[in-house]
């Protein structure tokens, strides 16, 4: 079969050595759109995410990207036991926890193993687990862990060997009106600038390859809109303050054209903050179509 859960459940990946400079984390602010809007360019409280000076602080949804940062190939898919191919895959959840504020500059290792292989019937979800520690020249400690990530892609056409189908845990959302509801505008050339953050998949810049993919033009990253949502949460409930930001995970439940809305709802609780990420638009058949779902931000 394309995909053996025997050989992949457990499998490691090769350890990923990486490093990234303030540069980097100034692209990808820009790339989930922070200093976008009206008077961020004079907004202190934007500024620590544009300008590189001695307030500049690092969303923690960069660790995600920062392994990949600097890649210009489409992603890989070099996973053992598992026979799949880019246009198959799309992005099912992600979630990042991190230890502390992640520095501006700095070098680490990521390890990487297959931690789990679902059978959805009509499709395969493969998740991995990895850990992200200092290297020799990082601002922290050598071997210090930074963070940890854990994720999951949704493969079409790849499940029905009776394997198991996974659990299904949905977050439940408070009945009430929510602590913030905003929205963002996502520019048309949003994904085109994403792209640069180390994701090069043509799903999201190449109309052809998008269309064979089965969408009716490119999408934006699944990790855009994730970036998007965290930062303006950040931004509305937690004073734009990065550092005080746990974990953020989040399923991706719907695709986002460049050029839409997105409406960002939460709901703060005594230990965490429920969030909700859907669709503003005109058009009725979009309308709240959902972007992220069962998503959880954990404050310090």
């Amino acid at each position: 079969m394309p995909i053996d859960p025997d050989v992949a459940i457990g499998a490691p990946l090769p350890d990923r050595s990486f490093s990234w400079t303030s540069s980097d984390v100034l692209l990808y602010h820009l790339g989930i759109g922070a200093g976008s809007r009206a008077g961020d360019n004079l907004d202190p409280r934007a500024l620590r995410y544009t300008l590189d000076d001695e307030h500049l602080q690092v969303l923690p949804s960069f660790g995600i990207v920062a392994p990949t940062f600097h890649e210009t190939d489409p992603p890989p898919l070099d996973l053992p036991g598992c026979d799949i191919n880019l246009g198959q895959v799309v992005h099912g959840s992600q979630a990042i926890e991190v230890r502390g504020a992640i520095p501006t500059a700095g070098s680490a290792v990521l390890s990487t193993r297959i931690s789990d292989v679902w059978d959805k019937g009509k499709a395969a979800v493969i998740w991995q687990e990895g850990v992200a520690r200092a290297s020799a020249g990082s601002t922290t400690g050598e071997g210090e862990e930074l963070w940890t990530v854990r994720s999951s892609i949704f493969v079409r056409g790849e499940g029905g060997w009776g394997g198991d189908r996974g659990a299904s845990t949905a977050v439940e959302v408070p009945d009430r009106k929510p602590d913030t509801d905003t929205t963002y505008d996502v520019t048309p050339q949003q994904a085109l600038l994403y792209r640069l953050c180390g994701d090069r998949n043509p799903l999201h810049a190449d109309p052809a390859f998008a269309q064979a993919a089965g969408f009716p033009a490119p999408i934006l990253h699944g990790l855009c809109s994730y970036g998007i949502v965290l930062r303006t949460v950040t931004d509305d409930l937690l004073g734009g303050d990065a550092a005080r930001v746990q974990a953020f995970g989040a399923r991706f439940a719907g695709v986002v054209f460049p050029g839409e809305t997105i409406r960002v709802q939460a709901w703060e609780r005594d230990d965490d903050i429920v969030v909700t990420a859907t669709i503003d638009s005109p058009r009725q058949e979009r309308d709240g179509a959902p972007v992220l779902a069962d998503c959880v931000l954990t404050p310090r």
